[in-house]
């Protein structure tokens, strides 16, 4: 064998050896990726999730917002990349515990039984307001002493929560103001679990949220507000009742 074909062989070989290390590192580093997102959202391969739909708070029993269906296909392709499966219920279906399976409820308490009893055992220290009636604090959150209006496609409000205890898998809450919210909230958590995941670990955490100008930048454009986990975590006191409030628990119920 002549220098230029043992030069040739051994510059293939080489070749070889360097896209061997090469496909090899990538495939570590792209696993290693998997496993913490897996790890995160409480996935491992082939595991099973549950998806809790909410009702379309301004239609019949059984329909759900389109922009609600967006959040689920958002979280569907979140699960399917972790190599995990998904079970899509109703709000009024999911009648289980949490922690066998992780969970991810989506809407707010006035059209989401699930989410109205997540929120009372988990987050105690918010409170929405569900009155349909029309008024400046219809929809708005409060948390601890903060209060938080929504003016509808300027300026409205989701809180997006990772809760565990101890070692059971996560519940995830999408709990928006609006239907638009929702979706908000998941594009968000897809767009920033990574960065979630370096800065809470795998422990629970409770953001508020901001949408700006949903009517004319849809769910794209969201602001993290503050990171409310202590707040929304410490009971709020009980309200005082008023003198209205009190005889008005007396009246009977209109038809």
């Amino acid at each position: 064998m002549n220098d230029d074909v043992r030069n040739i062989v051994l510059g293939v070989i080489a070749a070889g050896i360097s896209a061997a290390l090469g496909w090899l590192t990538r495939t570590y580093l792209w696993k290693r990726k998997l496993r913490r997102k897996q790890a995160f959202f409480g996935l491992p391969e082939n595991s099973e999730s549950l998806l809790v739909v909410n009702r379309d708070a301004g239609g019949t029993e059984l329909a759900v917002h389109r922009y609600d269906v967006f959040a689920l296909l958002e979280l569907s392709a979140l699960i399917k990349g972790c190599g995990a499966n998904a079970q899509v219920v109703t709000q009024d279906a999911a009648q289980q515990g949490f922690g066998e399976r992780t969970e991810f409820c989506v809407g707010g308490p006035g059209s989401n039984r699930r989410m109205l009893a997540h929120m009372s055992v988990m987050l105690p220290g918010v409170r929405v307001n569900v009155d349909p009636e029309p008024g400046p604090d219809r929809g708005a959150f409060q948390i601890g002493s903060e209060r938080y209006r929504m003016e509808a496609g300027v300026t409205e409000y989701v809180l997006l929560a990772r809760i565990t205890a101890g070692p059971s898998r996560p519940v995830f809450l999408f709990c928006g103001q609006r239907a638009i919210t929702n979706q908000a909230a998941t594009r968000y958590l897809a767009r920033n679990h990574e960065r979630l995941a370096r800065k809470h670990g795998n422990g629970s955490f409770v953001l508020l949220l901001k949408v700006v100008n949903s009517q004319a930048y849809g769910p794209d454009v969201v602001e993290l507000v503050a990171d409310v986990t202590r707040a929304a975590q410490t009971p709020l006191p009980s309200p005082e009742p008023s003198a209205d409030s009190a005889s008005s628990t007396t009246r009977p119920a209109r038809s």
